[in-house]
């Protein structure tokens, strides 16, 4: 089956690239703003076409601990929640790290803290890229900015994970879960077959062949000795990671003044804030992490010693700005713009923050 350009939501997008991907299962539990995922794959009942598993669990506990029996076969699972429902998922994402399970994780941001709002937010970024649950680990974190970007983030998260055998996260706000565009769908992939499995997935827990030991797949080492050599391997995991992977976005830069770094929806606010400020005689361009780890530190901080000022514009109290100031190391002053509680910020309200923070 060819690509096919199609009218739909974000979340609808994930459901769909999921199936056409090739994903052999997803395990859920419902929880606005980020429910139609799981109900689109419910509807477009995918076992009885490419033969993927659609299973809503009884709770998110459940659903992360069935993604970790899923990645431990060495199959392409994923889960998707928000806030709340991530939080409670946590453990279990630092188990998948600690085993080096592939996997594909999806946060659709609702605004908090605790049960909070069913509006969007961007309030979840410490709590994904400093590594979320317990232990020293890093999730692979991919921020769409666009709904075919949620269609695209599936596959590059799904290669991604497996490449380097980490769980990684989609981590979006429902501003971008809810909004529709046309968007390009891929064609179908098959799903790969136990001896394609075996062959890429030496590790997997698929029954032990006569011609090798049984795979023992675990986070759990009681020597302290043996679990620091664990760590150090994981760590070294990690800045390959850093080196190999960093997506990032650049509009308007060569000539700027002023600097706006965002990511998600508050990048595509940013960029028509942008074009006001630079109707105003304000050179103003814009940065947008695609990958908040590994972040484009390098490609920020080069613009640190040819701008005047950078301002973060985040939906929340003030998060990735703190990337954003070690990155350049006090090099240029950095400040930062948010709403709370749900509100989405406005470009002019955007605009009237970098002219009263910088005086420009």
């Amino acid at each position: 089956m060819s690509e096919e350009i199609v009218l739909m939501k974000g979340n609808e997008a994930i459901a769909h690239a999921a199936i056409r991907y090739g994903t052999d299962g997803y395990f859920g539990y419902p929880i606005t703003p980020q429910s139609e995922i799981m109900e689109t794959l419910m509807a477009e009942a995918p076992w009885n076409t490419t033969g993927m598993v659609v299973l809503q669990a009884e709770s998110e506990i459940a659903s992360i601990n069935m993604v970790y029996g899923g990645a431990g076969c060495g199959k392409a699972v994923m889960t998707s929640s928000s806030s709340p429902g991530m939080s409670l998922m946590l453990e279990g994402v630092s188990y998948l790290a600690g085993a080096e399970l592939p996997c594909l994780l999806v946060n659709v941001m609702r605004g908090g803290p605790g049960l909070g709002t069913i509006q969007p937010s961007q309030a979840d970024y410490f709590q994904t890229v400093k590594g979320g649950g317990h232990g020293d680990y890093n999730l692979i974190t991919l921020a769409p900015a666009s709904v075919q970007e949620m269609v695209d983030f599936v596959a590059l998260g799904f290669d991604l994970a497996f490449k380097y055998q980490t769980p990684a996260m989609i981590l979006t706000d429902g501003v971008i879960g809810q909004m529709m565009e046309k968007v390009k769908l891929p064609e179908f992939k098959r799903r790969r077959t136990e001896k394609e499995i075996r062959e890429q997935c030496p590790w997997a827990t698929l029954g032990k062949p006569a011609d090798r030991k049984p795979n023992v797949i675990t986070s759990l080492e009681l020597d302290p000795y043996k679990m620091e050599i664990n760590n150090l391997r994981f760590q070294a995991k990690f800045k390959k990671i850093e080196k190999d992977v960093c997506l990032h976005q650049e509009v308007n830069c060569e000539d700027a003044d002023y600097i706006l770094v965002a990511f998600g929806s508050a990048a595509r606010i940013c960029q028509k804030a942008m074009e006001i400020a630079r109707a105003q005689g304000i050179k103003v361009g814009l940065i947008r992490p695609i990958t908040l780890w590994p972040f484009p530190s390098k490609e920020i901080d080069k613009y640190s010693t040819k701008v005047k000022g950078m301002l973060t514009v985040e939906m929340n109290a003030g998060q990735m700005v703190e990337d954003v100031r070690l990155a350049v190391n006090g090099k240029v002053k950095v400040e930062h713009y948010g709403r709370l509680g749900g509100i989405v910020p406005t470009p002019s309200e955007v605009v009237d923050a970098l002219q009263n923070k910088f005086d420009c």
